[in-house]
């Protein structure tokens, strides 16, 4: 896992060069929105377990035979590792976020997990439709828009760390399907 200034002097090592002109400027933006991504992944993994718990309870209103024998999560057991899974999956976008590089999230993650789900019988479309809701509640988190839940935060705009945020919900549900 390479965080931003690992990955930008990788690159300008790798050509010969020194940091300098875009990558720098993009260094200097990262530093600048420091607290701001500190805030924002603070946020997530404060009220992970309500992202999660919300985003399992949502799949299962909108199919209730989930709950039914032979559904997708029928027992206690095929519950608490949906819960699990997610947590899982919102801790390694976390990471990803922290350091800007999503790198941890693809290795550590994403790799062979649609794989995992096809052999334990999970259904890929429950599953990426539960990254769905996670993805909206996490983005209204860094927004600071998430309904009665409003957080005192570094002021200015979280517009580009809420899309890095869904990009990271999207390449899972990428990953998923």
């Amino acid at each position: 896992m390479l965080d931003a200034f690992s990955k930008a002097v990788v690159a300008a090592d790798a050509s010969g060069s020194f940091v300098g002109g875009e990558d720098l400027g993009s260094l200097k933006a990262f530093v600048a929105d420091g607290n701001k991504r500190l805030d924002a992944v603070n946020f997530i993994a404060s009220n992970a377990s309500c992202i999660v718990t919300d985003a399992v309870a949502g799949i299962i209103c909108e199919n209730t035979g989930l709950t039914e024998p032979g559904g997708g999560v029928y027992t206690n057991r095929k519950m608490a590792a949906c819960l699990r899974d997610g947590e899982i999956i919102l801790r390694y976008i976390c990471y990803a976020l922290l350091t800007g590089d999503a790198s941890v999230l693809n290795d550590r993650c994403l790799n062979g997990l649609k794989e995992t789900y096809a052999a334990l019988g999970v259904p890929t479309g429950n599953a990426s439709r539960a990254v769905a809701i996670m993805k909206a509640a996490a983005v209204a988190f860094v927004t600071n828009t998430a309904s009665q839940r409003k957080e005192s935060v570094t002021a200015g705009d979280c517009s580009s760390l809420a899309s890095e945020v869904a990009g990271y919900f999207d390449a899972v549900s990428a990953a998923i399907s």
